[in-house]
């Protein structure tokens, strides 16, 4: 850091100190670039005897890789991960009756010793995840970490960028990075605007210990009101816990949330497939809208957008966080080249590179996920027999069940760099 004019300047400023902010900070700040980064809440200290937290996320193996790259997997596998080995996806099916068929001649299986893989990915609290990285970024001479801050403005230019805290400091970049989340003020500064679509549907999620110790699967059943999908979480203090996620109709989500905890319990046994180990207990419970946003732009006038602030999706795949980081690899890269080159990092050039990189990615993504929700969240009689028709070819064709896999855990595909092991 240098003052100029009585400001501190850095070559980048970076709203946002989450898991997608923190990891381009330390991208950068391993090749000595100068970074800033401001978040409003430091995160809570880890415990290993806590309870999990309720907000977790599916990591890939290219996330996994891209962490170690940054040298902050080492401290979340300090804290507490859970590896999942198999996935399992299917749509529940009734007989006239109502009772759930117990076979699935629809269900798709992927297992990660068919492609020679100790696990398809890790179950991570974003907290570890997010102080990991903080760790990883507080060992870095040129990152500086202002937390916590709070921004009374903003300005942005493609020379020189500036932002002013609410204790009257104020620093200065060559480039803002806004990894500041779904609502990010940066985005909102820089004028830039949204596609922006709800979902009928919303998502509860709950933790919850179970029974018969700890789980190497995830899976996810389909109902024409959403899925239901089971997340398995680590031991702690020899009791074994998970993750239920329950997406519905806002009135059912409303229901939900008013139960008891046994009354809840009961009605996830008795609504959830017959893979759900026994609930002892529920320990927390939570809600949030289903919304899907996209910015028309990924920067401008020296300001640039990577995660959750450029885009979100619909979480049935859990690929959120995924696409974030393969957004923080791909922006990092782009302005390491560049400043090699003696390129201006906020030059619009070089953060056109970074658009042009990611935005047809993230856009398939989105589609993808969009095609999954309108498919599914129906009871079309047509369109029912196609998609269980589809489900149980795929998971018939072993070698298409492979090449799904090596995509989704980023064995394949184009990835960035720092996204790929070394």
């Amino acid at each position: 850091m240098t003052e100029v004019n009585g400001a501190e300047h850095y070559e980048v400023l970076i709203i946002g100190g989450g898991m997608v902010g923190s990891a381009i900070a330390c991208a950068l700040g391993q090749q000595k670039i100068r970074v800033a980064v401001f978040d409003r809440l430091q995160p809570e200290v880890f415990d290993k005897s806590q309870l999990p937290d309720l907000r977790v996320s599916a990591l890939s193996y290219a996330s996994e890789q891209f962490l170690r790259n940054l040298n902050a997997w080492q401290h979340i596998e300090q804290m507490r991960t859970c590896p999942y080995r198999r996935m399992a996806v299917w749509e529940k099916l009734h007989l006239p009756g109502g009772k759930e068929l117990d076979k699935r001649p629809n269900q798709t299986l992927f297992d990660a010793c068919e492609i020679d893989h100790e696990q398809l990915g890790f179950i991570v609290e974003n907290r570890v995840t997010q102080l990991g990285l903080i760790k990883s970024l507080q060992q870095l001479e040129t990152v500086g970490l202002y937390c916590p801050a709070t921004i009374e403005s903003m300005s942005f230019s493609e020379q020189n960028s500036s932002i002013t805290l609410s204790d009257g400091r104020t620093f200065t970049g060559n480039l803002v990075i806004g990894a500041d989340g779904a609502n990010s003020q940066v985005r909102q500064q820089a004028g830039i605007r949204l596609d922006y679509r709800d979902y009928e549907q919303q998502c509860m999620v709950a933790t919850v210990e179970i029974e018969g110790g700890v789980q190497d699967i995830t899976w996810q059943a389909f109902t024409e009101t959403g899925p239901e999908s089971f997340l398995p979480l680590p031991d702690i203090d020899g009791k074994s816990y998970a993750s239920v996620v329950w997406y519905n109709l806002p009135e059912n989500i409303s229901r939900l949330m008013k139960l008891s905890d046994q009354e809840f319990i009961d009605e996830l046994t008795r609504t959830f497939p017959i893979e759900l180990p026994g609930i002892v207990k529920l320990h927390e419970r939570g809600f949030f809208p289903l919304a899907r946003r996209h910015a028309l732009e990924y920067h401008k006038n020296g300001a640039v957008l990577a995660g959750d602030s450029a885009h979100t999706i619909n979480p049935l795949a859990g690929q959120g966080v995924n696409l974030g980081f393969q957004d923080a690899a791909c922006l990092a890269e782009i302005l390491i080249e560049a400043h090699k080159a003696g390129e201006s990092l906020g030059d619009s050039e070089v953060l056109g590179r970074y658009e042009k990189a990611r935005r047809q990615g993230n856009q398939l993504m989105m589609s993808t996920m969009d095609a999954f929700y309108h498919a599914f969240s129906n009871d079309i009689k047509p369109l029912k027999m196609v998609r269980n028709l589809a489900l149980g070819l795929a998971g018939a064709t072993k070698p298409a069940v492979k090449e799904v896999m090596k995509y989704a855990m980023g064995i394949s595909g184009d990835l960035p760099s720092l996204a790929r092991k070394k």
